[in-house]
């Protein structure tokens, strides 16, 4: 994610962002389902880990969480949160084969541009260890647009997804919807897959 007006929000937003997303991520039963399916101890990588609410519950079921985000304040609570590696990072820096048995992109995606969806998706491939999980939660659309607080988004319909993950070497194995209120106040539908590497 490189759009500024979407940086500056999250970075504007930090604390409001961490308040309104810990009590979901608490208890959410998608989070729990890919802990469970990670070795124990194995290696994470969160990426848009913004607080860092989620990384710390990884973190504390005993898995090696290596946090990225490409807004400093958001990685400045990350680092907070004990067990939590937290790195300033963008989606393109993600680099290298075989280091991580679950990544965990979880609506950070969603601000990438919509060209740029293949490669970065190649890249997390080849850094999953074969037959780690991969988990990515997008919201559903077909166009591009920002939202009333300004953040840029890439709207994904379920079909152009599971193509993507599919063309990036990944095997979808469970695929969940839903509908919540975002940040902005407003709801959105949303699509999340579980893919092997």
């Amino acid at each position: 994610m490189s759009d500024p007006e979407t940086l500056a929000v999250y970075a504007a937003k930090t604390e409001e962002y961490a308040n309104i997303t810990s009590g979901p991520a608490a208890r959410d039963p998608i989070l729990a389902a890919f802990i469970a399916a990670t070795p124990n101890g194995g290696s994470v990588l969160d990426l848009g880990c913004g607080p860092g609410i989620s990384a710390a519950i990884m973190a504390k079921a005993g898995l090696d969480v290596h946090a990225v985000d490409a807004v400093p304040e958001m990685i400045a609570l990350a680092a907070q949160e004990q067990g939590v590696r937290a790195e300033v990072k963008t989606f393109d820096e993600i680099a290298g084969t075989n280091i991580y048995d679950g990544i965990w992109a979880n609506f950070s995606l969603l601000h990438a541009e919509r060209d740029a969806l293949p490669r970065i998706l190649r890249s997390l491939h080849m850094a999953l260890r074969t037959g780690g999980g991969f988990h990515i939660a997008m919201k559903l659309g077909d166009d591009t647009k920002r939202d009333t607080i300004g953040r840029k988004y890439t709207y994904v319909t379920e079909t152009e997804l599971r193509n993507l993950l599919g063309d990036a070497g990944f095997t979808v194995t469970n695929s969940v919807t839903g509908r919540d209120k975002g940040l902005d106040g407003t709801y959105a539908d949303w699509i999340a897959l579980a893919a092997d590497g």
